[in-house]
């Protein structure tokens, strides 16, 4: 089964492309969804336990949270800490069942998947990028959010550049929607003659 590692920086269209690999028939892990169900869950006590007060009837308040995290480098590292290996295993869990569905494609979508050295435990890299001036419009109309939050968010990922430059396939979803769509299936006639293997063994020494 080839896995196929889903990246790129806030605002890119990330998610808007893990719906086309799911429309076309791929089973997709979103990281996000993923830490979302888990603040709500078996997360909450060892987050509460770490930074006092972010828990609010059974689940992690990300509002109160962000203050703990937010320009604070060895607080973010210890709240990665408890997170992480949780998705890993969420991660884990969700391949095996793809593959022992007779899967032959799989994707993660995983934000951080280079920052956190992902990208060598999955067969191929799709990257979505955009203009800068596309991303910012995108970020700064979601609701909530600040030109400040904006580079905070920025300053925590890799450039989109250098994302790019080590991604086997591109996705620039600038050019609207159906673009992707068509790059997606291109994407998935490319690598269907491949055979998995880094992604086989992707939790070990992880």
């Amino acid at each position: 089964m080839i896995v196929i590692g889903l990246t790129g920086s806030v605002g890119m269209g990330k998610s808007t492309t893990a719906a086309l690999f799911r429309r076309a028939g791929v089973p997709v892990h979103d990281a996000d969804a993923t830490v979302h169900a888990l603040y709500r869950g078996r997360a909450a006590p060892l987050i509460e336990a770490a930074f006092p007060g972010t828990v609010a009837d059974g689940a992690v308040d990300r509002t109160r949270l962000a203050p703990f995290v937010l320009g604070n480098e060895a607080a973010m590292t210890r709240l990665e800490a408890i997170v992480h290996p949780l998705v890993r295993e969420e991660e884990t869990a969700f391949l095996d069942r793809a593959r022992a569905g007779g899967r032959r494609a799989a994707v993660l979508d995983v934000p951080l998947l280079m920052e956190t050295g992902r990208d060598r435990k999955v067969d191929v890299v799709v990257v979505v990028t955009a203009d800068h001036a596309v991303q910012r419009h995108r970020v700064l109309s979601r609701a909530g959010m600040t030109a400040e939050k904006f580079e905070a968010i920025l300053a925590r990922q890799m450039p989109d550049a250098e994302k790019r430059r080590r991604a086997h396939f591109l996705i620039d979803t600038g050019h609207g929607h159906d673009y992707a769509a068509r790059a997606v299936a291109a994407i998935l006639r490319a690598v269907a003659g491949l055979r998995g293997g880094r992604a086989g063994a992707q939790d070990e020494g992880a």
